[in-house]
């Protein structure tokens, strides 16, 4: 079975962990990345919102702190 990636990549892991050998320069490629994924989320949470309301609960379970 194939395994979908999230908000980062495998490349994106390995270079923010600093298990990649690469510069800083690359390392700070990852970070713009992945930031500009979260920022898109937004879109995604918004229609979830209005169309699909059970996916955002699971969502938010993953993502928000159950404290």
């Amino acid at each position: 079975m194939s395994k979908y990636r999230a908000i980062m990549t495998t490349t994106d892991r390995e270079r923010i962990t600093g298990k990649a050998d690469v510069s800083d320069e690359k390392r700070y490629q990852a970070i713009h990345r992945v930031r500009s994924r979260i920022e898109e989320l937004e879109t995604d949470v918004e229609v979830l919102s209005e169309h699909h309301p059970e996916l955002l609960k699971e969502l938010r379970e993953v993502v928000c702190d159950k404290e």
